[in-house]
């Protein structure tokens, strides 16, 4: 579990979790008769707070954690109580008519515990998504298996630099740093379940209402309880002295406006890593004419990536300790130009804004892995597009007669480099990441004249 307290941001995970959006289904059984519900079923048991508290099992694994710190606390009994306006609901609803043995297995019409959820009882049908979920969803369910929420970017790049060559060697890694990723990296990626019924695990875990099915997943509880430290942290504005996105305070969108259930979802094509999917909403679906729009986008749009003049300051933190001290690098707010890290991928840009990352070589010291095995394969910084976009940010909001290239260029005023702390130089680097970063840092790569004086 990562511990750090330094990333974590209390603030937005005491939003009120209000999902919605019923998500119809295809029946299959008859629905239990509400005449008939006692505690000696499923229903009636999740149904009674009392008895869940009679019969409920306190917690014996450590609480979920991440880079958003320490998951909320809510108790076993509380997680799987299926009362409240979300029953009422999920009552009326299409999966409800599955019945509960119908995706959980296990053994209905006993007040035995232990009975009922034995066999092959499911906690989470969804783990099991093509027997569960794929009668009915069959399209989403082969698509998602590809998804970048389901980890496989993430995957690949803890396979490549533990010596593999890609996410399909994951399952070869040492069955001890697989444990370390599923109780750490897998609390934010997981199942369908996940967002449609119940609270992510680096959210609390449990159901978000009653057993409701929620087509669109709630922004709050659930996109930004896993997106915390990074997109949540940037779009709701929430660092000293950052304002919310645009888009959010122009016009109030939500995550879905511009990540589309095609994206989230996948569709069926895996990809190495997410800016390479092409279900990824681009600035251009909404804004035309970018490239001729003004002087600056005429001069520039071929250059560098619009947040490289429209995003303000964002949240960074890095190396990493799983399981142990969390993010040594604090986190803090930074900008930082360098070489594109992925010209590959995002083809045209010789500058792009970059992110620390979480990665150091001792990553998985506490699962057994003293030092990865091909660390220096990816850089420690990543490409980056922060959602904390502005029309006017400190770099394009410029005093009365000067240019944005005062606020973006470096110049050497009397010996003193002005803006220069923008950029990402080898001086920027820790040691044990220069192998890594060197490539993407800016030395030699801008002009000569930005460094003579005046």
């Amino acid at each position: 579990m990562l511990r750090s307290k330094i990333c974590s941001i209390p603030g937005l995970v005491l939003f009120v979790f209000l999902l919605s959006i019923m998500n119809s289904g295809c029946g299959k059984k008859g629905p239990i008769d509400p005449n008939e519900i006692s505690v000696a079923s499923c229903e009636g048991c999740h149904t009674d707070y009392a008895h869940l508290q009679a019969v409920y099992t306190p917690d014996t694994a450590a609480p979920a954690g991440g880079c958003g710190g320490e998951a909320p606390h809510f108790e076993p009994y509380d997680r799987v109580f299926m009362g409240g306006s979300g029953y009422e609901e999920y009552k009326t609803s299409g999966h409800y008519s599955i019945g509960c043995t119908g995706c959980h297995n296990g053994t209905d019409g006993t007040d035995d515990k232990q009975l009922a959820h034995s066999g092959d009882f499911l906690r989470h049908p969804s783990a099991e998504a093509d027997d569960k979920c794929g009668s009915c969803h069959q399209q989403i369910v082969d698509n998602f298996k590809t998804s970048l929420h389901n980890g496989t970017g993430q995957m690949r790049k803890v396979a490549m630099r533990s010596g593999f060559d890609g996410a399909e060697d994951f399952n070869s890694l040492p069955q001890h740093q697989i444990e370390g990723y599923n109780a750490n990296c897998a609390t934010c990626h997981g199942t369908c379940g996940n967002c449609h019924i119940v609270r992510p695990p680096i959210g609390g875990g449990g159901l978000a209402k009653g057993h409701m099915f929620n087509k669109t997943p709630d922004m709050i509880s659930v996109c930004v309880v896993c997106h915390t430290s990074r997109g949540g942290h940037a779009y709701l504005g929430v660092a000293t002295g950052t304002e919310p996105d645009v888009h959010l305070t122009n016009q109030q969108y939500k995550c879905d406006a511009c990540h589309s259930g095609a994206e989230l979802h996948g569709d069926g094509m895996p990809v190495d890593q997410r800016y390479a999917y092409s279900k990824l909403p681009e600035c251009e679906n909404c804004h035309a004419d970018l490239g001729t729009s003004n002087n600056y986008h005429s001069m520039h749009y071929d250059d560098f990536n619009c947040q490289v003049c429209h995003s303000q300051d964002y949240n960074n933190c890095g190396s990493c300790h799983i399981h142990g001290e969390g993010a040594r690098i604090p986190s803090y707010m930074d900008y930082k130009i360098a070489l594109n890290p992925i010209p590959d991928i995002k083809t045209g840009f010789k500058f792009t804004l970059v992110r620390r990352t979480l990665a150091a070589p001792d990553n998985w010291e506490k699962y057994g892995v003293d030092d990865y095995a091909n660390f220096d394969v990816f850089p420690t910084y990543n490409f980056t597009t922060p959602h904390n976009l502005l029309r006017w940010t400190e770099r394009t909001q410029v005093d009365q007669g000067k240019s944005c290239s005062s606020n973006c260029h470096i110049r050497n005023d009397e010996g003193t480099l002005v803006n220069k702390g923008l950029y990402l130089f080898d001086e920027d680097l820790l040691d044990w990441e220069k192998t890594a970063s060197n490539p993407i840092i800016v030395d030699g790569e801008l002009p000569a004249s930005w460094f003579e004086s005046n």
